[in-house]
């Protein structure tokens, strides 16, 4: 059998999030994936992917975990919808799935948990600040799915969030957390992969630690199909 290109659906919002999204899918084609850009509005079969990638960007609505909104940051309600449709579909069918920073946050929401809705009161030894380099703490929990990829205790990550995991959803495990032992990382370890990280990997593909995430993902989500192609040929 020739080598399986496997299809890699980004989800985004309708509008802005260039860099993050064409930086996925940078790296997805770097480990060789067709990946390919959704957006709220586009006429999508789920069915046609074989690995999903939730980015990151506006919080997540607090009436998906029946909250009352703390804060009042920008929502998105339509890419909320879209996005709770990505992750139903590829929840149900086992489809590789790697959420980013609100990717992370809506995988554990859509799992029944809740989230934090802002984290300064809640920091001590890590900073608020906003920034795309490593300049945060990862404790990474192990044995685990993303000790194995990071292949260290501890390394740096950046920070781009306001909101985080509070109340765990079924099924997933705690995997990494930062100093202040706020969740960095869950992950379902029954599931071939089902991974969310809180921080930005995708501005971190030059740590090839980070390119690990996306590498295990397109392998897996490559593995899968083949499997069902020799399945469909017997």
């Amino acid at each position: 059998m020739a080598e399986v290109t496997p299809v890699i659906g980004i989800t985004g919002p309708r509008k802005r999030a260039l860099m993050p999204r064409l930086l996925v899918a940078l790296v997805t084609r770097w480990y060789g994936a067709k990946a390919v850009q959704l957006r709220p509005g586009d006429p999508v079969d789920f069915s046609e992917f074989d690995g999903i990638v939730v980015t990151g960007g506006h919080d997540v609505d607090p009436v998906l975990y029946a909250a009352e909104p703390e804060v009042h940051p920008r929502y998105d309600q339509e890419r909320d919808a879209f996005e709770s449709e990505a992750i139903d579909w590829a929840v149900k069918h086992h489809l590789p799935l790697l959420g980013i920073c609100r990717g992370a946050q809506l995988l554990n929401v859509r799992l029944g948990g809740s989230l934090f809705q802002e984290l300064r009161s809640r920091r001590q030894k890590t900073s608020n600040r906003w920034t795309i380099l490593p300049l945060k703490t990862l404790k990474v929990c192990g044995p685990s799915k993303l000790a194995r990829l990071l292949h260290c205790e501890r390394c740096k990550i950046n920070s781009l969030h306001n909101q985080g995991i509070d109340q765990l959803g079924e099924g997933l495990m705690v995997t990494g957390r930062d100093l202040d032992g706020i969740v960095q990382s869950v992950e379902q370890p029954d599931y071939p992969f089902l991974l969310g990280v809180q921080w930005h990997p995708e501005f971190l593909i030059l740590n090839r630690r980070q390119r690990r995430l996306f590498g295990a993902l397109v392998e897996v989500a490559r593995k899968r199909t083949e499997a069902a192609i020799s399945a469909a040929e017997r």
